[in-house]
């Protein structure tokens, strides 16, 4: 298989497709913050996988027909379906109770997490980069978490939650790499998904707790809820793309943007600045992850693109966010 590096201006415009992807995750995020105080985050994460549900299904049948209504390895589409339930519940509760700068960067801790969840669940050798990024990454999130936890008290774990649920899908993702294309692939996670959620919002809803009563949404709430199923399947997409025309290696640095757009929407829209200790806890976990990566690349063979549309959709859906 040809390993050629691509022409420059696949790069770039796999670059810009990067940008695009991850920063329209953050548009996302932005929405759901909105909602606070008007839906939980639970009631937020059944009604945009419900929608997503439905439009992906109406997509497939007419792209595949029948035949692409299929469930291969059911008990693996199963522990993608509840890793996700679970990274969008938390990130969901999470950024409706802090800042979103604060949850989005807490949320770049899942790729260190995912590696060490690689050496005990995948029994993959753990080299020593990884250790010392999650060592980065854990330092990072205690200082952001501590002047959070004074303010909103355990709410302030919900990020992590989020964080260690997309360290799970990321690894599912890899063990259901090439199962399905990439379309089937986010019909299967939604369409499971959908009904786990359900019962997880009419469970926490029974609770009585407040943070987790389900309210009769309104019409303003469904379409906001619809435009974060439109801005996460979008971003995957754009992802996807972009692993089309550039490396892997190139593309993944561009999440980043993501953090940086986090925080112009909150600053424009939730008039939150972040504080000096989130701009050096969100510095510690970037740095955690790029120094993670980079060692991964040296580890690693020179020049390694994505070699497969099977490896790109596993790199697209295990990237960004839970949305």
């Amino acid at each position: 298989m040809d390993n050629a590096p691509a022409p420059q201006h696949h790069t770039i415009q796999g670059l810009m497709l990067a940008l695009a992807g991850f920063a329209t995750f953050s548009i996302g995020d932005g929405i759901v913050k909105s909602m606070a105080g008007q839906m939980t985050g639970t009631g937020v994460a059944f009604i945009r996988y419900a929608i997503g549900s439905i439009a992906l299904s109406t997509i497939l049948f007419g792209v595949r027909g029948r035949a692409g209504f299929v469930l291969p390895k059911p008990g693996l589409q199963l522990a993608r379906a509840i890793a996700v339930s679970m990274a969008s519940v938390g990130f969901f509760l999470g950024v409706q109770f802090m800042p979103l700068a604060n949850a989005t960067s807490i949320q770049f801790t899942s790729p260190m997490l995912a590696a060490v969840l690689s050496a005990l669940i995948l029994k993959e050798r753990a080299p020593a980069a990884v250790w010392v990024a999650t060592a980065m990454a854990f330092t990072g999130v205690v200082i952001i978490l501590r002047p959070q936890l004074l303010s909103v008290g355990w709410a302030a774990f919900y990020p992590v939650l989020a964080a260690l649920g997309m360290a799970f899908l990321m690894i599912f993702n890899r063990m259901s790499s090439g199962v399905v294309p990439l379309l089937e692939s986010q019909f299967l996670i939604s369409i499971i998904a959908t009904p786990i959620l359900a019962l997880l919002a009419i469970a926490l809803h029974l609770t009585g707790m407040p943070q987790f009563q389900l309210h009769m949404p309104t019409g303003l709430i469904l379409f906001k809820c619809a435009c974060v199923a439109v801005t996460g399947t979008s971003s995957h997409w754009l992802i996807f793309m972009a692993t089309q025309r550039a490396s892997a290696a190139i593309t993944a640095p561009m999440m980043y943007v993501q953090l940086l757009t986090a925080t112009v929407i909150g600053i424009v829209f939730f008039h939150a600045v972040p504080t000096q200790m989130t701009f050096v806890g969100a510095a510690v976990i970037v740095a955690g992850g790029l120094y993670l990566a980079h060692a991964t690349r040296r580890a690693q063979a020179p020049a390694h693109h994505v070699e497969t549309i099977d490896e790109a959709v596993a790199l697209s859906l295990s990237l960004g966010s839970p949305d």
